[in-house]
């Protein structure tokens, strides 16, 4: 642990006292010195009296002590007010920054100088408040994202009932069937955004238990199967019966499907996606290959924030809510995975990593 500010307080007041008993020396040294020559030059040429010796010690060592006390009294003033200036500033400034962050101030900051333990906590402070200002950026942008995805499909669905309301537009089953689709779309929103609560939430836990890999990928191939077949894309996996990782089998076969789900979205008529897994040591390592469209640089560091779209041209039917990729990052986070992607002009791969 750090003891600089502790050596520095103890050294001050090691000063303190080594000053105070120099300070008594000197004095006693001095004022004993003087009255005894004193004495002498007094004393010239007379019988010694010894009542006049006993007063002039007498005269010194009460001198000794008063010097003492005044000089200790104005070193311990000056030393006092010194070090609390010292200590207090930084305290003081961390205190108004504090006050300022409370008040909404997130831009807020300690000013840092020197490298203590008082400079750590204002250092640890403005780690704080640049945290705190970017959640309340995320939280804003969230909002805003929230409310731009669901203003546009309820501005659709408003519209529709408007004009069957008016008579504008015939109730047919096409038109009541792309309302439905928009509702779907709104439910299926919702549930994420409550299940990507609870994933942060401090209560969320896994259930975990040793399960063969390949079991769940088959599971979570065979529940998006029957869309690739619609599509025409080739989906296959390889994988050994023998991995086995200590994981939650549900919320795994989640990742999977999400992932699947996005590679659909973006690989062509007649493309394919794979699904490979490789043991390494003592971790497991998937990999989820598409044949689609692939990834700019720009992009790869943010597609698995929420509501994030590569391309913004795509709408919600091509480009899904922006949530399935942030689903899969708490997830794999939870399970002390890593997931990431890599990408290229055509295809884009994603790989999880976890342990066995």
């Amino acid at each position: 642990m750090n003891k600089r500010l502790h050596t520095r307080l103890a050294f001050i007041i090691i000063g303190i006292s080594t000053c105070i008993l120099l300070i008594s020396t000197v004095s006693v040294i001095l004022a004993t010195h003087y009255h005894i020559s004193l004495f002498h030059d007094q004393a010239a040429g007379m019988n010694h009296d010894v009542s006049q010796l006993n007063y002039h010690l007498e005269q010194a060592l009460i001198q000794s002590i008063i010097w003492t006390f005044a000089g200790s009294i104005i070193l311990a003033v000056l030393i006092g007010f010194y070090v609390a200036n010292r200590i207090s500033k930084p305290l003081v400034d961390m205190k108004q920054a504090a006050e300022r962050m409370s008040d909404g101030q997130l831009d807020a900051r300690v000013k840092i100088e020197g490298k203590n333990e008082l400079a750590e906590l204002g250092n640890s402070l403005n780690e704080l408040a640049k945290q705190l200002h970017k959640q309340e950026q995320l939280r804003v942008t969230m909002t805003e994202d929230i409310a731009h995805e669901l203003r546009t499909p309820l501005t659709t669905l408003k519209s529709h009932m408007r004009a069957f309301e008016d008579g504008i537009w015939e109730p047919t089953p096409e038109r009541i069937h792309s309302c439905y689709e928009e509702i779907e779309r709104l439910t299926k929103m919702v549930v994420e955004l409550e299940d990507l609560t609870h994933m942060e939430s401090p209560a969320f836990q896994l259930e975990r238990n040793e399960e063969p890999l390949k079991s769940m990928i088959e599971q979570g191939v065979d529940l998006v199967s029957a869309a690739f077949h619609e599509k025409k894309v080739d989906l296959s996996f390889s994988c050994s019966p023998n991995i086995r990782i200590f994981a939650d089998r549900n919320r795994m076969i989640q990742i999977l499907v999400n992932l699947l789900t996005n590679a659909l979205k973006f690989t062509p008529e007649n493309g394919n996606v794979r699904i490979e897994v490789l043991e390494e040591q003592q971790d497991v390592l998937m990999t989820i290959q598409d044949s689609g469209s692939g990834i700019v640089p720009e992009d790869l560091p943010f597609i698995f924030e929420r509501f994030y779209r590569a391309d913004k041209s795509r709408n919600r039917r091509t480009g899904g809510s922006g949530l399935g990729l942030t689903i899969v990052k708490r997830l794999v986070n939870a399970h002390s995975g890593h997931v990431w992607a890599e990408s290229g002009k055509q295809g884009t791969t994603f790989y999880i990593r976890l342990s066995i």
